[in-house]
């Protein structure tokens, strides 16, 4: 072994203490600074908003009058008037504990601790303390540890669990310990019940032994071995399988409580054709037929980039694992003067270093049959697409600790056998100076590969928390009591996909409570729901998209109902230069209706109109109706919307739109106030990418202004062309369009209505 224990404890406890506290303190920045509207994966508000519900003692999410569909989170499962999320709950309890203390990224923290402690130990374990605390330094540098520890993601909390496993498993058996046994199987139960494949992968070489030494113990019962070390590596052994066992049957237990049957887990609930194997695989509006000639192609992708990029120092990194472990192999496997020790009940250092060298080709063929692997990559032909290029392999996120450990073991070796060499051709001094001028030279090297590796990810990391800080501004400004907020739905009818920030409460009690903006009935069943919270919609100017560095600005309205026997409004636009013509639409459940204004249309138009429960009427005189009814109907729940199109020549049209929820009552009617307002080119209705900004006027043309009033008396004004009192412009002020007016604008950008549901791989995980 490579010390006594008390030896390896006092020479090695100080340093691997200060190097844990670094790495918490470094990823602890890197969560906070980053990432501190979470990141491009959207995984973590379903972990957050997990933990919220387990320090709540809850594993359903019960939504105020059963609202599921208005209240649903990213990859949740709806069952009856519950939800629950498609994740384990371990990760989650993980991060509910810095939840507790005020400050989730707390947990990260202890996470990135414990993974770099336990990195440093298990080197020293198996060789010596310099390659444990140097094995704990590459670790922090890796890139992938660096950002995937940052996030409130699972794979870290998985490989804590696997390596507190590891540790407590080699200890149990070199200190004959049972509490180290039950340490070990306590760990690899967690770590089963949080992520059962990747502990599966990471735990085969261990089992493996413990199975080896299980058979051995029975073989040596004739007395060549002694008998109270037999019966105690067969106990230990048992202990941590009992207690694994217990993780497995733990599981199963979760599963049958949530989704009825033991074998069904909450993922496979949520989406039935994602899961391991080949094959068909689906989630959602993403599928394939996984081949294993696709899965042989995409995983060498990934080990490439993981090589290249992910690892320490890129390919120095890589360069040092490879000769490390080339190093081990040829030093204890194929010389001919050695000979390996794999004693079976101690697990020497030959064998612990054997088992932590397995891992890295059990994860890589045991990944081959998770199509996860083909989707973090968005394929193997877009390495520049997908969780890939922002935080490295994912799912062989336990190779990082072994290929550190062996990559220092190189480093070491390489040191010791140039100082030995120098030592015995000059002297020991020589030896300090040429190590020390190998060391000044090498740092620059590793530090440009780390930065190369690293520059891109955090770059594109800023600029999605720059995204992010953008379209959250009005919301994180407002200070709210007792609210409900309407959250826009770009990715479909998901809470937290992409808004992770605009996460409910456990118990939905909190100062403000997020609901999906999903159109009329829903949006009236929650305003019901939600009692007397005061209503707010949140909403954005442009279109969203997964590209960071798109900019859609935030905007928060303050809402109100409008009741009475029948509301009357007025809907005034600012007409910028060379318009020819206007007409006026009214829309409603699919229905439309259209007038054309008379007469020359020039500065600014007022179009009055009034709704009741018949339904949306339009009340100027000087229109001329292009069909025979001048009402759109109003049929329960609808949503109404008024338009004002103005014509240019060649056919280049501007719309103002405002969109407004109406029910009939008992009473009269009743009205979602103030409308949602946007301004359109070319099309009549360009959804959130055009909606209107009043405090940004530099996102729309000079001359575009629009506002709205609804009162429950009658209109003051009857005439489409009426004054408009509230905005005041000088004669000389210039209005112009920025498109030409003898043509139409250009036909370079999208406005189609981005109320669609669309499932982007690029932004989330599958398992």
């Amino acid at each position: 072994m490579a010390g006594s224990v008390p030896d390896v404890l006092t020479r090695t406890r100080v340093p691997s203490l200060l190097l844990a506290a670094l790495a918490a303190a470094v990823v602890f920045v890197v969560a906070t600074e980053l990432f501190p509207y979470h990141s491009a994966n959207h995984d973590e508000g379903v972990y957050l908003h997990q933990a919220s519900l387990l320090l709540d003692g809850q594993l359903y999410a019960y939504p105020p009058d059963g609202l599921t569909e208005a209240f649903r989170p990213w990859f949740f499962v709806t069952d009856g008037e519950s939800m629950y999320p498609k994740y384990a709950p371990v990760p989650s309890a993980i991060f509910a504990l810095g939840l507790a203390l005020g400050e989730p990224r707390l947990s990260l923290a202890a996470v990135a601790a414990g993974i770099v402690a336990l990195t440093a130990a298990l080197g020293t374990e198996a060789f010596d303390r310099r390659v444990g605390l140097l094995a704990g330094v590459l670790v922090l540098l890796t890139p992938t540890f660096l950002l995937t520890t940052s996030v409130f993601l699972p794979y870290a909390p998985a490989t804590l669990l696997n390596l507190a496993f590891a540790l407590a498993y080699v200890r149990a058996h070199r200190r004959h310990s049972r509490r180290y046994a039950v340490l070990a199987g306590v760990a690899v139960a967690l770590a089963f019940f949080a992520r059962p494949y990747t502990a599966v992968l990471f735990a085969l070489p261990f089992v493996g032994h413990a199975c080896w030494t299980l058979a051995t113990a029975y073989r040596r019962r004739d007395g060549s071995t002694d008998e109270y070390l037999q019966h105690g590596v067969v106990a230990r052994n048992l202990v941590v399988a009992a207690l694994g066992l217990v993780g497995v049957l733990t599981t199963l237990g979760y599963n049958w409580l949530l989704t009825g049957d033991p074998l069904v887990f909450p993922y496979a609930a949520f989406a039935p054709l994602d899961g391991l194997g080949f094959g068909q695989r689906r989630i959602l509006e993403h599928d394939l037929v996984y081949t294993p000639a696709l899965a042989v192609r995409t995983n060498l992708v990934l080990l490439w980039e993981s090589a290249t990029r992910w690892t320490v120092g890129g390919w120095l990194g890589t360069a040092a694992f490879l000769g490390g472990a080339g190093a081990w192999l040829v030093r204890r496997l194929v010389a001919p003067d050695s000979s390996p020790t794999l004693d079976r009940p101690h697990c020497s250092d030959d064998c612990l270093a054997l088992l932590l060298l397995a891992v890295v080709p059990a994860v890589c063929v045991g990944n081959l049959a998770f199509w996860g692997t083909y989707n973090v990559s968005s394929g193997p032909s877009e390495l520049g697409d997908g969780l890939l290029s922002l935080f490295g392999p994912l799912y062989h996120f336990d190779l990082v600790v072994p290929l550190a450990t062996f990559g220092a073991f190189g480093v070491v070796t390489a040191a010791d056998r140039l100082r030995a060499a120098v030592t015995a051709r000059r002297s020991k001094t020589a030896a300090r100076v040429v190590l020390a001028a190998l060391l000044v030279v090498s740092l620059p090297a590793v530090g440009v590969a780390e930065r190369d590796a690293l520059d891109a990810p955090v770059t594109e990391h800023a600029e999605t928390t720059e995204k992010y800080g953008t379209i959250y501004e009005p919301v994180l400004a407002q200070e709210f009591d007792d609210a409900v907020v309407f959250v826009p739905t770009p990715y479909g009818d998901w809470l937290a996909h992409p808004f992770q920030t605009l996460r409910n409460d456990a118990g939905y009690d909190g100062d403000v409570v997020y609901a999906l903006d999903r159109g009329p009935t829903s949006d009236f069943a929650v305003l019901r729901a939600t009692g007397d919270r005061t209503p707010y919609r949140f909403t954005y100017h442009g279109e969203w998209v997964p590209d960071a560095t798109d900019r859609p600005i935030g905007k928060l309205e303050r809402l109100e109902l409008r009741s009475g026997e029948q509301l009357s409004g007025t809907t005034r636009v600012g007409v910028p230069r060379g318009a020819s013509s206007a007409i006026v639409r009214l829309e409603g459940d699919g229905e439309v209706r259209e007038f054309a204004v008379e007469g020359a249309v020039d500065g600014s138009l007022a179009a009055n109109w009034t709704v009741g429960p018949d339904g949306l009427r339009l009340t100027d005189d000087d229109v001329q109706a292009l069909g025979g009814d001048r009402s759109v109907p109003l049929n329960g729940t609808t949503e109404f919307a008024v338009a004002v199109v103005l014509t240019y020549e060649g056919g280049a049209t501007l719309t103002y739109r405002q969109e407004f929820d109406a029910r009939r009552t008992d009473d009269g009617v009743q009205v979602v106030w103030p409308p949602a307002s946007s301004v359109c080119r070319l099309v009549v209705d360009c959804g959130l990418e055009g909606t209107y900004l009043p405090d940004h006027p530099d996102e729309h043309f000079d001359g575009v202004w629009l506002n709205g009033t609804l009162t429950t008396g009658a209109s003051s004004e009857n005439s489409i062309t009426a004054p408009v009192q509230n905005r005041k412009r000088s004669d000389s002020e210039t209005v112009r369009m920025d498109f030409p007016m003898a043509a139409p604008p250009p036909m370079g950008s999208s406005f189609v209505s981005p109320r669609r549901s669309s499932y982007s791989m690029g932004v989330s995980t599958t398992s």
